[in-house]
């Protein structure tokens, strides 16, 4: 059987909840769907630009947007949130990245407040491991290694099954091809089975590979 739809969307309403919650008019759809993007964009943009890690990973899990008429709360689901908490005697990042967002969405009726939530297994999500996986394919590690360290991070932060999918020009070959492995129970058909699930674009100096990671969390 083919996997022709996403796993969060075929688990809407199951396990899975929306990462944006908010009521608008039809005309007025378009509008917020777009602005939650660029809210998106620009939080993964900073924290890129300005993080530097050893291990070289953003951490970033999840975006969760919440907006009312008076307020846009925007939580940030984080492995590493050191980094935005802590401003070594400046004032912290939160906050200087809570007003430039600010000035980007150009809110005048609106307050907005941004939050961090650490997560206590942060490999234990595939945002994280693509992430860190993009990053070993940068420096030019073999993909097989790359993808059976991410296994081995993901069974030590708890999961009970993994499958991990790298396709495009991998190792600089001529020819696309797609290369998987899987560790433990993956059950992709089953509703009640809570899957998490990411896609993941990163750009090498022979193309661009694509990045599949789907998680088995438990099963409810």
């Amino acid at each position: 059987m083919g996997q022709k739809i996403n796993p969060l969307g075929f688990r809407l309403g199951a396990n899975q909840s929306h990462h944006s919650l908010w009521f608008a008019q039809p005309k007025n759809f378009f509008e917020s769907l777009e602005e939650d993007q660029k809210i998106r964009d620009y939080v993964k943009n900073y924290v890129k630009k300005n993080m530097r890690m050893s291990s070289g990973v953003e951490g970033i899990a999840q975006i969760k947007i919440q907006k009312r008429i008076d307020l846009i709360q925007i939580i940030i689901y984080m492995g590493f949130p050191k980094f935005l908490i802590e401003g070594e005697g400046k004032p912290r990042r939160i906050e200087e990245l809570q007003i430039n967002v600010q000035k980007k969405l150009n809110c005048v009726n609106q307050k907005l407040n941004i939050a961090i939530t650490r997560i206590a297994n942060p490999y234990g999500h595939p945002n994280i491991l693509a992430e860190f996986i993009a990053r070993q394919l940068k420096n030019r590690v073999s993909f097989r290694k790359a993808m059976k360290k991410a296994i081995e991070l993901s069974e030590q932060a708890g999961t009970k099954g993994i499958q991990v999918q790298i396709a495009g020009r991998i190792d600089g070959k001529e020819i696309a091809r797609v290369e998987w492995i899987r560790e433990g129970r993956v059950p992709l058909q089953t509703i009640q089975a809570k899957i998490d699930y990411c896609s993941y674009t990163v750009r090498t100096i022979y193309g661009v590979l694509g990045i599949k990671i789907w998680i088995f969390v438990n099963e409810e």
